[in-house]
């Protein structure tokens, strides 16, 4: 493998799933309403012991860096873990997982979903984004991963609200908010339209007064560049990030470019990626957000010949 680039995937293993293996078991509110937390620890329970196996299964493959799901605790909103009938083997499968991730150098992470937005104008929503992130950390403190942004929780600041200054700065106060093993391990992605957030927007306004690295994300940049070119983008990124961690990136490609595509949108992901992405002379992680997840990745070193 190109040691300046090392590609990983998100949340869902294609060729698992179809074993059964997967981490997103949930249920609807009105079986939650029906089941309570007995059903949803069960649940739990069955998502993390799936979740050691794909890390395995990572690991027997060569791949290095995993996005872990945000639906690994269904409903986890309405309870704290330690709630869970089952929590005592909930927490050991999750300090199997975390070993096997750090003996064997697995990057792990999370992306809290869009309704994670902490510089909200409305008290309640920013409530709820405190408490996805502070419980995202704590699962990360119970596998024992690093508290830093080696294993990033990364989000999106999630709108402008027709001030973009004033938005990132009640970001940065709402960042003092969370509990300090998430602000450790929290970052800030680029957007895909021109009227949100571009890299240069958040190395100014969040970066500068915060300190937390910037996720650049490649697909996204197309679309809101901030006047500055991929690599200027993906170098002013770097600089966001401490020294002794590779920065982390995303990629993906446009499912409207490729032939026969159902989706026209052009932020819409493809399934595979094509092109050689473009470290620009750096070392990076990079997270591919390609629909085939793996197999994607698989493709890719396959065609491009870095995976040895």
């Amino acid at each position: 493998m190109k040691n300046n680039l090392q590609l990983g995937y998100a949340c869902i293993n294609m060729e698992l799933r179809k074993d059964r293996i997967f981490t997103n078991r949930h249920m609807r509110q009105k079986t939650f309403e029906a089941k309570g937390i007995e059903y949803a620890s069960e649940l739990n329970l069955l998502n993390v012991k799936d979740l050691v196996k794909i890390i395995q299964w990572n690991i027997d493959n060569g791949i290095k860096v995993y996005r872990m799901s945000s639906d690994i605790f269904t409903w986890h909103s309405h309870y704290n873990l330690e709630d869970c009938p089952d929590f005592p083997e909930i927490k050991r499968h999750l300090e199997i997982a975390g070993k096997l991730a750090r003996d064997n150098g697995i990057r792990l992470s999370a992306h809290p979903g869009q309704y994670t937005v902490l510089a909200s104008p409305n008290e309640d929503i920013v409530v709820r984004a405190i408490d996805i992130l502070d419980k995202t950390a704590i699962v990360m403190d119970l596998m024992g991963m690093p508290k830093t942004p080696f294993c990033k929780i990364n989000i999106h600041i999630g709108g402008t609200y027709d001030d973009k200054v004033g938005t990132m700065a009640r970001f940065c106060k709402n960042f003092k908010r969370i509990i300090p093993s998430a602000q450790a391990r929290l970052t800030i992605e680029n957007d895909d339209k021109a009227s949100m957030y571009s890299v240069s927007d958040l190395y100014e306004g969040i970066h500068k007064v915060i300190g937390i690295p910037i996720v650049f994300d490649y697909h996204h940049h197309r679309f809101c560049t901030g006047g500055l070119s991929e690599s200027e983008a993906l170098h002013l990124a770097a600089k966001t990030w401490p020294e002794g961690i590779r920065q982390c990136t995303h990629y993906s490609e446009s499912m409207a470019l490729m032939e026969g595509a159902e989706d026209k949108r052009e932020q819409a992901h493809s399934n595979y990626i094509y092109n050689e992405i473009d470290t620009h002379g750096l070392s990076i992680d990079c997270v591919v957000e390609a629909k085939m997840k793996e197999k994607a990745v698989q493709k890719y070193y396959e065609k491009h010949l870095v995976l040895s």
